[in-house]
């Protein structure tokens, strides 16, 4: 059975926009669809969603709780027409707001996946980072049934894996070590009724953990606009173009603090800013990881 919902987002919403470079092993954007893997109820099911010329989003999947993941994965209710208004004429994202209004940070779909991304995230060259994820996704995940998507990782997953198969798929041994524990350690899915400081108290304990990986927790896993990608290397290039000098990772959170409750999304609105195409080339050398 399928079951289908129209329902019109909470303020300003572009599916093309939230989507784009959003395929995934667990999701696939084709001829403005979004197909995903979702966990209802204790299973995984497919999901779909796409766009009618009003705005309104078609949701599609084979259960309620099917739909209302997705609907969660999609930020269809995360209304940011405050955050739009506010920064309108900010000079860093005043431009980004208005030619990219209807962009949402959508949501993977489990915590566990979030924090593999995050991981994966710490080797800084994006493509080579994703590369690893989907390698890592394929080889510990099954098929969905009747697609070339697969199940979206789980706690369990990754608690009853061996670090060592983690190294052997490419996830360096410190890194590898951190995710098993972690898993090891709590149920991830949990954090969702955790208030996002004690969120990010609990995680920043474990070695390897640091405010990047963390809020790529809160905005990819759990939805927390609120907390930024601090040490995002996009960040850093752009306030080391401000600055006239490179700047380090923890320095990012001053170019955040403005935006308050807003971080998160405005690193985002951030990362499609001004250009960069003039900057020296240094400022391209010898990066920092992540954490």
């Amino acid at each position: 059975m399928t079951i289908e919902r129209v329902v019109r987002p909470a303020g300003p919403y572009s599916l093309a926009l939230s989507t784009r470079h959003a395929s995934s092993a667990t999701r696939r954007v084709r001829d403005g669809t979004l197909t995903t893997a979702v966990l209802a109820g204790g299973r995984v099911e497919l999901a779909a969603a796409r766009q009618l010329v009003d705005g309104r989003i078609v949701l599609r999947a084979e259960s309620d709780e099917g739909v209302e993941r997705l609907r969660f994965a999609l930020a269809i209710d995360a209304d940011h027409s405050e955050f739009l208004r506010r920064f309108a004429r900010d000079p860093l994202i005043g431009k980004a707001t208005r030619e990219f209004r209807g962009k949402r940070v959508l949501r993977l779909p489990s915590v566990a996946h979030a924090l593999l991304r995050a991981f994966c995230g710490q080797l800084i060259e994006s493509r080579r980072a994703r590369q690893l994820e989907h390698r890592i996704v394929r080889a510990t995940c099954p098929r969905v049934a009747g697609s070339d998507l697969n199940a979206p990782p789980t706690t369990a997953t990754f608690a009853s894996m061996a670090p060592m198969r983690l190294r052997a798929l490419g996830l360096h041994a410190r890194r590898a070590a951190a995710l098993v524990r972690i898993c090891r350690s709590m149920e991830l899915e949990r954090l969702h009724d955790v208030p996002t400081d004690v969120v990010a108290a609990r995680l920043v304990r474990e070695r390897g953990v640091g405010p990047w990986t963390v809020g790529v927790v809160c905005l990819e896993g759990l939805g927390r606009p609120e907390y930024g990608l601090v040490g995002d290397l996009s960040l850093v290039k752009l306030m080391s173009d401000l600055r006239g000098r490179w700047v380090e990772s923890h320095e990012t959170a001053e170019l955040l603090e403005p935006y308050g409750e807003w971080a998160g999304l405005a690193g985002v609105y951030l990362l499609p800013g001004p250009s960069r195409a003039d900057r020296p080339p240094a400022f391209f050398r010898n990066a920092p990881a992540r954490s």
